[in-house]
């Protein structure tokens, strides 16, 4: 497993060694097995080992991707996270909050505010209006209801439905639904941001125009963001850093970028085999230091050469890689682009 740079940044959420084992007496096996038990060992005790000695750290404003095979474990991990699931063992912290030493009412009211949850079934109330399903948890808050409609009516227009406040589920395609399911979870204008497989029952298409729009939205809102997915490309679209999960435990973690380059072991690599380097590798990563005429032409910090690439189509030589509204990074050239995307 790779170190983990996130430790030396501001931590939104840590877990430390955590373990579920499904079964009876979970934690005395745990015990009696020893620090590092093999998973046959675990299941000749009657147990399923869903989650193996994971360690992992989701930095403030980040968004870490867990994705692996059905069954890898990452579902159940994103439950433990919020204590919807018990962990067998192990630590989670929470704003440096140990969330096992929370009581079951402290829980619930970390959950109410300071976390959103986003799944893949959409898990709207069918006889609610989407104005009233966003409002809905803020109802449950206990806020009035001119404040609740009022941020309703925000996140609404945030997710691209103004005007469909009045429209019932029934009324609204599986994209629509989804964005309403969004804008729920961002009512309670939350700290934490879980969404496991949210865009997974959507048509191809569909699927694309909302990661399109998760990364406006991330763009707009920097939240920390934890996004469970078994897609590996919808995986390097959106993370910052991804977790891979097999059989319970994290296979690799790493950016994008370092587990395509970089993979741990064969199942790793049979994940990214397929993936162009030019739509992992970053702009950050090929551009060379500022030097000559400052180009007119400019690419975000944050994007792939395969982002990049086009923007040579005019003639241009060189672009300046930007971050921000801060000043040129470094400058790309059209010939380190040629030489990486014919894999070099």
């Amino acid at each position: 497993m790779t170190a983990d740079p996130a430790e030396s940044r501001d931590a939104k959420l840590v877990c430390r060694n955590v373990w579920k084992l499904f079964g009876a007496r979970g934690r005395e096996v745990l015990e009696t097995l020893g620090p590092d038990p093999a998973p046959g060992a675990i299941t000749a005790q009657g147990l399923v080992p869903a989650v193996r000695d994971v360690s992992l750290t989701v930095a403030e404003g980040e968004i870490f991707v867990i994705m692996g095979l059905s069954g890898s474990g990452k579902s159940t991990l994103v439950r433990l996270m919020s204590r919807l699931i018990e962990p067998t063992a192990g630590e989670i912290l929470f704003n440096g909050r140990d969330l096992l030493a929370a009581s079951d009412a402290e829980m619930m009211m970390i959950r109410r505010h300071k976390m959103g949850m986003v799944f893949q079934h959409f898990a709207l109330l069918p006889h609610l209006s989407v104005l009233d399903n966003v409002a809905f948890p803020l109802d449950v808050q206990g806020m009035g209801r001119e404040e609740r409609i009022a941020r309703a009516r925000k996140m609404i227009e945030l997710v691209g439905l103004g005007g469909r406040e009045d429209a019932f589920p029934r009324q609204l395609s599986g994209g629509q639904q989804q964005r309403v399911g969004i804008a729920r979870s961002l009512a309670v204008e939350p700290e934490l941001w879980f969404l496991d497989e949210p865009f997974s029952a959507l048509d191809p298409l569909i699927r694309r125009e909302m990661q399109d729009e998760f990364i406006r939205l991330q763009s707009v809102l920097k939240k920390t963001i934890v996004f469970i997915t078994h897609d590996f490309d919808e995986a390097i679209r959106l993370a910052d850093r991804i977790a891979i999960m097999k059989d319970g435990a994290i296979v690799q973690q790493g950016t994008p970028e370092e587990i395509v380059m970089s993979p741990a072991d064969d199942y790793v690599r049979e994940f990214s085999r397929a993936v162009p380097k030019a739509k992992v590798v970053r702009v950050t990563s090929a551009m060379r230091p500022a030097d000559g005429p400052e180009p007119q032409a400019g690419v975000d910090a944050r994007a792939t050469i395969a982002e990049a690439a086009p923007l040579f189509l005019d003639g241009a030589e060189r672009l300046k890689v930007t971050e921000g509204q801060g000043g040129t990074l470094g400058h790309l050239h059209l010939a380190d682009v040629i030489r990486l995307m014919l894999g070099g």
